[in-house]
């Protein structure tokens, strides 16, 4: 089994938390993508956004993602990570990568600072077209798909463990 887990999904469906409360159950590390290019530019994703465009972002995501060597690591990336080839292909040869889908209403419903937020999207590019174009990138590079509409953050975190076969301590489950 690998020993990471990696998050994908759209801005606002809870990677980063439901990634924190996954690494503290399971016992793992945890390394949250846009918070690494923050800390690697010193500026937010919206000043990098400001000053270059959602191209430069990506690749700057996809460049932080292909230096990753870690183990044991919970790994929350930033929505715009499944736009890297391969960036994707070298999560998906550390860690399993898990889909957290949520619904267009639900997202739109949960981001409020959509304008200042530091998403990667196109000036031209609406939010439900953003959506729609990164739905088919996530599931094609998601190894399990868990729909997260309806259920709280600790509830995925559970889900999720679940799936996987392990108990909250990240032991193996017998007989999975």
């Amino acid at each position: 089994m690998k020993s990471n887990l990696t998050l994908i999904g759209m801005p606002g469906a809870g990677k980063s938390t439901i990634g924190i409360i996954l690494a503290k159950n399971l016992s793992l590390g945890f390394l949250d993508t846009d918070i690494l290019i923050q800390i690697n530019q010193q500026k937010s994703l919206q000043q990098i956004l400001d000053e270059s465009d959602h191209l430069r972002l990506r690749a700057i995501e996809a460049s932080e993602i292909l230096k990753l060597n870690i183990s044991g690591h919970v790994i929350a990336t930033g929505g715009s990570a499944a736009y890297s080839e391969p960036a994707m292909t070298h999560l998906q040869g550390l860690s399993t990568i898990v889909f957290l889908e949520v619904s267009f209403a639900e997202i739109n419903r949960r981001i409020r600072n959509f304008a200042t937020r530091g998403i990667a999207k196109a000036a031209h590019q609406t939010f439900q077209e953003l959506f729609d174009e990164r739905q088919v990138l996530y599931k094609k590079y998601a190894e399990l798909t868990l729909s997260c509409d309806g259920l709280d953050q600790e509830e995925v975190a559970l889900e999720i463990a679940r799936l996987l076969g392990t108990s909250c301590t990240g032991e193996r489950v017998v007989g999975k």
